[in-house]
């Protein structure tokens, strides 16, 4: 288990390594947002609705809690776009544990992807 210091020195890493493509510093839903187009296939310059824009974050959210078996991947649509299937409860938390939550995760799926070592 990652003690807090490292998930956020990683956390930092993953931001930095994003903020250097997109001369933005971006924030938790920025970065789930380029990990949903990332697991969608599409380049950047693709014109999302705000709906699509939506389902790209559930697309991370959904991809990144995979890897602890919250989700699992039930198939793509015939737009391409994956859909997924909870199979577990998360457990419950405040709203600063889901933030690290999602950080420690995203970290596990950039190292996991191999986009940051």
């Amino acid at each position: 288990m990652e003690t807090l210091a490292e998930i956020e020195k990683d956390w930092h890493r993953v931001v930095q390594f994003v903020e250097e493509r997109f001369d933005k510093k971006p924030d938790t839903q920025a970065i789930l947002y380029l990990i949903g187009m990332r697991e969608l296939g599409l380049l950047p310059d693709v014109k999302f609705s705000k709906t699509d824009k939506v389902g790209l974050i559930h697309i991370a959210v959904c991809k990144i809690l995979s890897y602890q078996g919250y989700y699992e991947l039930e198939g793509t649509d015939q737009d391409g776009w994956p859909h997924w299937k909870k199979v577990q409860e998360m457990p419950f938390v405040n709203i600063f544990e889901q933030e690290l939550l999602l950080k420690q995760h995203i970290v596990h799926y950039f190292k996991e992807e191999e986009i940051i070592l």
